[in-house]
């Protein structure tokens, strides 16, 4: 990140806004010391056209034009400027409510790719009469999470209208092939994100899971347009959950498997001698498969013949992954599990940043330093390298044309701004994240009234010019019809300060519990929804999933207790056992969701998580689930009560028809 380039591309925007005339490109050669300083005449060319580039690759609308049609081709005649009116972001004026809801609206993206987008679009907005000193916490805490593989160099394609080619693993076949793609939008929904666009080779409308993709996805040479009225939130409507087109046998014991009987369309015949059979409908046969193993001796699959083998196939090669030797490790330091992939701060960044900087310093005269830099995610350090950097922009001959700018005591004061005090209109990233935030806020169960949200995505969609329209690329699904009476309950519940009463299965003792909560907030955690309560049985805080509530009912008991902390999935205060696993790469997913305090990397790429928690009654059936994925390397006792468990599962035999 270049300090002299980013202050010549600040001084250039700064000069560029000055006036309606325009610049020729030797008058600000002169003014711009860099561009004077360059080596030679081509080399300083070669400058400004980049710079040209580079602003415009940003949003900020650059136009060159000429006053004498007679010489259009003379480039000594042509004069460059930037429209203040198609730089500045327009008036507008939002109601609290309204306010309220584009904060939510940003803060749902908060650890996703366009979480710093959706920020600095709020921090505009704040500049437009926009408040977040008052909103309150949102009882229910939706996240957006763009954390599959390839999601910003897919968004980057989709937005830049480029064809893409990636390699693909059909989900029919498990063949894999390339495919050269014109994305036309990106869409979430049943846990994982979509790219939907025109197949070339094909020749048809096709949509693609991104977990599939094998390949980083390639761009390709050329551009094209999207069909006129395609809406990736109607398309998104369209898509439908995999056809549960195959039907399981399985034989479980009488009073286990819960969670099996629970699933949609499940059958179940008494068959005696402390056997049941089960039947059910399944799409996925791994999916199915994991769930059956988990159970070990308390569930034998019958049928089809593929399940059986494939329940079979994770029982042995989670029982061979428990024999083997645990290699040798040391453990160290907090784990910190790797964010989704982003672009490196540039310079770039960081002009965007400037120009952000000046209309939030002049609307937060003598701002603390401190405060400044967590409204930008930056440092103190940075900030400061930040105003000091703005001190020094500006022409090199008119010493009234510089920021007027002063740090004291740590805090900031900005008294002439120049031409950078208005917010620049918004980016592309910008709108959409907050737009596709304001349609999930509308779409959650139990919302009584969405009318702020509806007018505020109104008014953002007309401030926001043409790159309203590009919102139509992008949409998000975060419930499904399955659990949104659930969570529209536990919204009144919470709302009307009531408790619920739950019948609700616990997994890891296999039972179906019936409790009395107080409800005090709901979250989205890795595509799961989760009730965070008090729990009267247990006596204290506890979360719930959702998809587990077998029935929820408002009663008419006031509800007292209230949330003294935020919501979390894993509460380490009341774990009080410490095993330590070994994953492959495809569940290190689980070091994270069980906040691991201490991780080591083996040789051959697994990476081993040391996590605390409250009971390992689930454990057996987590690694029995995962076929050899994940193992245990200590306590000696959890590993050979892992492999008993697995071993008992393998040698079971149920009866096979029901009498």
């Amino acid at each position: 990140m270049s300090a002299k380039r980013t202050e010549r591309l600040l001084t250039l925007v700064m000069l560029l806004l000055s006036t309606r005339q325009g610049w020729t490109k030797e008058d600000l050669f002169r003014e711009i010391e860099q561009y004077e300083q360059a080596p030679t005449p081509a080399a300083r060319e070669k400058l400004f056209d980049r710079d040209k580039a580079t602003l415009r690759e940003q949003g900020i609308p650059l136009e060159s034009f000429t006053e004498d049609p007679l010489f259009d081709n003379d480039n000594a005649s042509i004069r460059y400027r930037i429209n203040a009116d198609d730089y500045r972001l327009p008036g507008m004026s939002f109601t609290a409510a309204e306010s309220a809801a584009l904060t939510i609206a940003a803060g749902m993206w908060e650890e996703a790719s366009l979480g710093a987008a959706a920020s600095r679009a709020l921090r505009k907005l704040q500049g437009r009469g926009v408040g977040t000193e008052t909103v309150s916490p949102s009882p229910i805490n939706a996240r957006i999470q763009t954390n599959e593989p390839f999601w910003d160099a897919l968004w980057q394609a989709t937005t830049g209208r480029r064809v893409v080619r990636f390699g693909y693993r059909a989900a029919s076949t498990g063949e894999e092939r390339e495919r050269r793609v014109q994305p036309w939008g990106m869409g979430s929904r049943f846990g994982h994100w979509y790219l939907v666009g025109f197949d070339l080779d094909r020749e048809a409308e096709r949509w693609f899971r991104l977990t599939r993709m094998t390949t980083p996805p390639a761009t390709l040479r050329g551009t094209y347009s999207v069909p006129a009225g395609f809406s990736m939130s109607t398309s998104l409507a369209t898509l439908k959950a995999e056809n549960p087109n195959r039907r399981a046998t399985v034989a479980i014991r009488t009073g286990t498997c819960q969670l099996l009987r629970a699933r949609p369309g499940a059958r179940s015949t008494l068959h005696g001698d402390g056997w049941d059979i089960l039947t059910f409908p399944y799409s996925n046969e791994a999916t199915a498969a994991g769930v059956i193993a988990s159970f070990g001796s308390n569930a034998e699959a019958l049928s089809p013949e593929p399940l059986v083998a494939e329940v079979r196939r994770l029982l042995t090669g989670a029982a061979r992954a428990l024999r083997d030797t645990p290699p040798s490790f040391f453990l160290e330091g907090n784990y910190t599990a790797q964010p989704a992939s982003r672009p490196t701060a540039s310079t770039e960044d960081r002009v965007l940043r400037l120009l952000d900087l000046v209309p939030y310093l002049l609307n937060n005269p003598g701002v603390e330093v401190a405060e400044a830099a967590r409204a930008f995610s930056i440092t103190p350090a940075q900030l400061i390298k930040d105003v000091e950097l703005l001190f020094v922009s500006g022409p090199r001959f008119y010493p009234d044309g510089l920021i007027d700018i002063e740090l004291d005591d740590g805090r900031i004061y900005i008294s002439d701004p120049q031409s950078l005090g208005d917010p620049i209109r918004f980016g592309l990233d910008e709108v959409c994240a907050l737009l596709v935030g304001l349609d999930t806020l509308i779409n959650l169960p139990g919302l009584p009234d969405h009318s702020a949200v509806r007018s505020a995505r109104e008014k953002l969609r007309a401030g926001a010019g043409e790159a309203g329209g590009m919102n139509d690329s992008i949409a998000t699904r975060i419930t499904e019809d399955e659990v949104a009476p659930v969570l529209a309950a536990v919204r009144a519940g919470i709302e009307q300060r009531r408790q619920l009463h739950l019948r609700y299965v616990v997994p890891a003792r296999d039972e179906v519990t019936e409790r009395f909560v107080e409800p005090l907030s709901a979250f989205l955690h890795e595509d799961a929804w989760y009730l965070d309560a008090w729990c009267h049985s247990a006596g204290g805080r506890r979360n719930f999933r959702l998809d587990r509530i077998q029935r929820v009912e408002l009663t008419e008991l006031p509800s007292t207790q209230k949330a003294e902390t935020p919501s979390v999935i894993f509460d380490r205060s009341v774990a009080d056992h410490k095993v330590v696993l070994i994953l492959n790469p495809s569940v290190q997913w689980i070091a994270q969701s069980y906040a691991a305090e201490r991780t080591a990397k083996t040789d051959d790429g697994r990476l081993v998580a040391e996590i605390s928690v409250g009971t390992t009654a689930w454990l057996p059936g987590l690694v029995a689930s995962l076929g050899g994925e994940c193992s245990v390397a200590s306590p000696q006792k959890e590993r050979e009560h892992a492999l008993s468990f697995i071993d008992a599962a393998l040698t079971v035999r149920a009866p096979r028809t029901a009498t």
